[in-house]
């Protein structure tokens, strides 16, 4: 009864640990969860009096389909502005979650047996949606020992390929692409007419580097759709508010897509992200802070008992190599079930990162203190 397109679909990793582990704490047992990639700031309270100004206000009802005029402007100046790109207001589509603005761009793009290229790691998101599509996935491995950073990507792309997507901060890696690795994928997909979907969700968690986008380069604004928002950089995940905007004519079908699936975002939840985006940005920078702390500290304390990992330049995920414990599968349920702590496979990701673990460090100091002394005594006794 269920569709082969359905069938071919594998749970998404990060919600299964989450639930593994919602399951050992409903038993009672102190697990710490480090598989979902949610920051653990509270929305700042500014965004939150926003919110409640507009539901005291009634904006209860829908709003137009791709967003309120107010927050599509918005969208477009910070673009404009922060990101050098060309995007007017009328080509915005507020989506609820980021995720929905991922979904509508790939089934935009794809036809059944297109390809569409996966950076490898690549979020667990992309490759389900490349199926829906009827489309192909091809995998292109990162370099771990060059911050997670493509190599030869031009020996992937086929007469087929119609898509590539880049997700630069990364999750699950946390790097960044240089300027070089960007410039190359843009020629790539001009001199190929392919289409880029940058998604850029993680664009203010930056520590060492700087953030650069994609559809700024000459012969790219027609080329790109930019994805990005608020549950991030504003720790608004449960809010479900992102936004994809692009000069191309996907748009229409993007949009169309839009009307006939979800309708629209929650009507007040918009204004927050007017406020978000207009209002106070103080908030940022001293999250970004404590980011970076608990990225050395976890960094520094599973480099010293032997399990590799960079120091992720962006986001707040650590791709840690444990192949000298195990696969990453194996690793995840060791340390799961004797020190119940919850991390994620890097099989979730893609092809080539069986030998990896994603952490995620968007908790506490003392929480990321004493999942190391577990993960410790668990791995090295």
């Amino acid at each position: 009864m269920v569709s082969k397109r359905l069938q071919s679909i594998e749970e998404s990793a990060t919600l299964r640990m989450t639930n593994l582990a919602n399951d050992l704490k409903r038993e009672g047992h102190d697990v710490i969860s480090f598989s979902l990639g949610e920051p653990d700031f509270d929305t700042p309270k500014n965004i939150c009096d926003a919110a409640e100004v507009s539901l005291r206000r009634g904006d209860t009802h829908y709003s137009p389909s791709p967003g309120i005029p107010e927050l599509r402007l918005a969208i477009a100046e910070k673009l404009n502005e922060e990101n050098n790109l060309n995007i007017e207001p009328a080509h915005v589509i507020v989506t609820p979650g980021a995720k929905q603005a991922v979904f509508e761009a790939i089934l935009a793009i794809l036809d059944e047996g297109d390809e569409g290229i996966l950076f490898d790691p690549a979020w667990v998101s992309y490759d389900p949606c490349i199926k829906i599509a009827g489309g192909k996935t091809v995998f292109a491995p990162l370099d771990p020992e060059n911050d997670f950073c493509p190599t030869d990507v031009a020996s992937y792309i086929t007469p087929k390929t119609r898509l590539i997507v880049l997700n630069s901060p990364s999750n699950p890696t946390g790097g960044i692409f240089s300027r070089d690795a960007i410039k190359e994928i843009a020629d790539l997909a001009i001199d190929h007419d392919i289409t880029v979907i940058s998604d850029e969700i993680y664009e203010k968690i930056i520590y060492d580097k700087e953030h650069f986008s994609i559809g700024s380069l000459p012969g790219m604004e027609d080329r790109t759709i930019t994805i990005n928002g608020f549950s991030k950089a504003y720790a608004m995940t449960g809010w479900r508010l992102g936004y994809l905007a692009t000069s191309h004519e996907l748009y229409t079908s993007m949009s169309k897509l839009q009307s006939h699936s979800v309708s629209s975002a929650t009507t007040f939840v918009q204004w927050a992200g007017v406020e978000a985006l207009k209002g106070d940005q103080s908030f940022i920078p001293g999250m970004v802070e404590e980011f970076k702390a608990r990225r050395d500290l976890l960094v520094d304390g599973l480099n010293n008992m032997g399990i590799k990992s960079n120091y992720p330049s962006g986001a707040f995920y650590s791709f840690a190599d444990v192949s000298e414990y195990g696969n990453g599968d194996d690793v995840c349920e060791q340390l799961l079930t004797e020190a119940h702590v919850a991390a994620t496979p890097g099989s979730a990701f893609g092809p080539n990162s069986m030998d990896f673990i994603r952490i995620s460090y968007a908790t506490s100091q003392e929480r990321i203190r004493d999942a190391l002394e577990r993960i410790e005594q668990v791995l090295t006794g």
